[in-house]
């Protein structure tokens, strides 16, 4: 629970006259700044009292408005081009792009996405999700259009310009010989406190005397600013004349792009003046934007990172409450358990790629922050920084979401399981994410760590399991990966606490005689709810059993249960291809067992779109109900097929 004093009222309907007049970007043109002011503030209430509702980015969203209008007023989209880094800021290009309508369907099935989504609009040209992609894309899309008459804008955060692709794109983007427009939009955080030298640079540049100063030159300059081929020449005088006082121009300009700012992201007069003038410039420009996150909601701005994207919540006389569970998420299992081991050992450092919030490592860092290291938005990096901690001896533990460790596959590779080197991955959000959509799935982390030789992949199925993975890990001096969804972790069953957590060891925590459920990690608990529905209505008598290691696999016994001929489904929260179920069935190609009983259980050749978990649980027949009917018509003799809505 947060109070704050003030909470932006919802706004009646006659407050919204001026947005409701806005149904593209064209509608915008005509407007005065008092106006687009005015329009700025309702969109505000309007993704403050939805995100209320259904949960999603709000800090971001809030921080990006004013410097949404004025490129669209100033820009041509989607004639001109426009990508947006990472993509949850894009709320309000949302509602200005003729979404505003469905926009209380955020991130709900079948309605608009919380990310850019090219089959929504075509104002959204990628569907996009992770940081650092944005520059090299638009890019690309500059080299092809070769006509300036076609403007091209990237929109990249200061903690996305520090990502190692960014500057990859940065140093080769330089070289365009056209217009091409990135606006660093600088709120000084990411999910949380941007890190890095790059991130005090920033800091620097906006609070030094130095910054207001080049500020009030660079707006002078630009007034003055000739067209045509004197353009050039005269930015080039301009900036010898700075070079020796401003912080940082060198190391964009030594690039081969233009610098200019920072300006107030706030702005309207001062960012439509600046976009106009810039987007005359035929060469590489970095506009530095300053806006503040969570611009116009108090709570927001308070704490940044605990609604950077919150669940939905209730707002009543400024305080803001979130639904409360008894159990805890299997996050805050990881958490707790890892800052216990820290503080017996010594040579656990924890690592995290700008999520410590999300991956629990948030509380490792207040209570043992001497060990602790946020890299920033540069999951390769910490990959490889992790594997020369463990080859001076430390153990690290590197917690990414599993869609943002797919950006570290050659790093896992060479310089970890190559080594052979105890780097200790626990892989948060594997599976189904729910509302993120397709772009923050974790379905790919079994696909990419189960091919690498030595490497060992752990999926507990509940909270004892879990514990025990993680004490595991740190003992054995091998690469290892743990993976876990968001979720609510499930309590312990008997079985799982009286079974040694041993490699290659799986855990029979249901007997049955009917058939099996080989279920791995998460899925357990639903494998669980669905030999009770079986046995209750059916009386059917399945038998339950936690896989624990999807490398190495508990041969012996899925050898046992593949030759006795009764239905084996393998249950996983992850693509069927090269996942738990293929592991499965190379073991039986292996041992030339008839598979014939066997059945895989994931998600299929698709891209899961956004809605709640349960609801793509069960719609990928993952659920209890799904899994059951699945054993029933199998035991049946009916080779059931899931019916798949996606």
């Amino acid at each position: 629970m947060i109070n704050q004093a003030s909470q932006p009222d919802t706004p009646a309907s006659d407050e919204r006259i001026l947005l409701e007049q806005i149904n593209s970007p064209s509608d915008l043109k005509d407007k005065s700044p008092e106006q687009l002011a005015e329009i700025a503030e309702q969109i505000r209430r309007m993704i403050i009292e939805t995100v209320s509702h259904t949960g999603g980015h709000l800090s971001s969203n809030l921080g990006a408005v004013e410097l949404t209008i004025a490129l669209h007023v100033v820009f041509d989209f989607p004639h001109d081009r426009l990508l947006w880094d990472v993509g949850h800021q894009c709320y309000a290009h949302k509602i200005l792009t003729g979404r505003a309508g469905r926009f209380d369907t955020l991130r709900q099935s079948g309605g608009i996405s919380g990310y850019p989504a090219p089959a929504e609009s075509d104002y959204d040209l990628f569907a996009t999700g992770h940081a650092g992609t944005a520059i090299s894309t638009a890019s690309g899309l500059a080299w092809a259009d070769k006509s300036a008459e076609r403007k091209v804008v990237a929109v990249v955060g200061d903690a996305s310009i520090a990502n190692g692709v960014s500057f990859e794109a940065i140093n080769n983007a330089g070289l365009l010989n056209r217009q091409f427009l990135v606006v660093l939009n600088d709120n000084s955080m990411a999910i949380d406190v941007t890190q890095g030298a790059l991130a005090k640079l920033l800091d620097r540049m906006r609070l030094t005397q130095t910054y207001t100063d080049f500020k009030q030159r660079t707006e002078h300059a630009l007034s003055k600013l000739p067209l045509g081929e004197e353009i050039a020449d005269t930015l080039r005088h301009i900036k010898e004349g700075l070079r020796t006082t401003v912080h940082g121009e060198q190391l964009f300009e030594s690039l081969g792009f233009r610098y200019f700012g920072p300006v107030d992201g706030h702005d309207i007069n001062a960012l439509l003046d600046i976009f106009r003038r810039v987007a005359k410039i035929p060469h590489p420009v970095i506009l530095h934007v300053h806006t503040q996150k969570g611009r116009g909601c108090d709570y927001a701005v308070e704490d940044p990172c605990r609604f950077h994207s919150p669940a939905a919540h209730t707002v009543n006389n400024g305080v803001v409450e979130f639904p409360t569970t008894d159990r805890p998420m299997w996050t805050d299992v990881f958490s707790k358990t890892l800052i216990d081991r820290a503080k017996q050992d010594e040579k656990i450092v924890a690592i995290t790629a700008a999520m410590p919030d999300g991956t629990g490592l948030a509380k490792f860092r207040d209570a043992i922050g001497d060990r602790y290291i946020d890299v920033g938005i540069n999951e390769s990096h910490a990959v490889a920084m992790a594997a020369g901690l463990a080859k001076a001896g430390m153990k690290p533990v590197v917690a990414i979401y599993s869609t943002f460790l797919q950006r570290a596959f050659d790093q896992i590779f060479e310089q970890v399981a190559l080594q052979r080197l105890p780097v200790i991955f626990c892989i948060d959000r594997a599976g189904l994410v729910g509302t993120d959509g397709p772009t923050h799935h974790g379905l790919l982390d079994i696909a990419c760590f189960r091919p690498f030789p030595g490497m060992v992949v752990m999926t507990p199925g509940d909270e004892a399991e879990l514990v025990m993975a993680i004490d595991l890990a740190l003992s054995m001096g091998r690469p290892c990966a743990i993976r876990y969804p968001r979720d609510i972790i499930p309590e312990p069953t008997d079985a799982s606490q009286r079974t040694p957590f041993v490699p290659g060891k799986a855990c029979v925590v249901r007997e049955g005689t009917d058939g099996t459920f080989l279920a791995a990690g998460a899925m357990v608990e639903y494998a669980l709810q669905a030999a009770e529905i079986l046995a209750e209505k059916d009386g059917i008598n399945a038998a339950v059993v936690s896989a624990r290691f999807v490398k190495p696999l508990d041969e012996e016994l899925i050898a046992e249960l593949i030759a006795t001929g009764k239905p084996v489904l393998t249950v996983e929260d992850h693509s069927i291809a090269c996942g738990f179920g293929s592991a499965v069935m190379e073991l039986a190609a292996k041992k030339s067992l008839d598979t014939s009983g066997v059945k895989l259980l994931g998600i299929g050749d698709h891209f899961v779109p956004h809605a709640g978990r349960a609801q793509q649980l069960a719609e990928a027949g993952l659920d209890a109900t799904g899994l059951a009917e699945t054993m029933r018509q199998r035991i049946a003799g009916h080779p059931a097929a899931v019916t798949e809505k996606f």
